[in-house]
């Protein structure tokens, strides 16, 4: 029971985010895996581009 009441005692003590500041970091969150997803698929697609003119030399 010492647990419980030591979790919740701490958890009294955290400062959470408003509403505006989740809303803002998920569309951080969401912009940021766009952005990395469509990096990495454009590396992937040039590679992939390369390696089959290599091989049809």
């Amino acid at each position: 029971m010492g647990y419980l009441k030591r979790v919740n005692k701490e958890l009294k003590r955290v400062t959470w985010p408003s509403f505006r500041e989740v809303t803002r970091y998920t569309w951080v969150v969401i912009l940021s895996i766009v952005l990395f997803g469509a990096y990495f698929a454009g590396i992937d697609l040039g590679f992939s581009q390369l390696i089959n003119w290599f091989l049809s030399l």
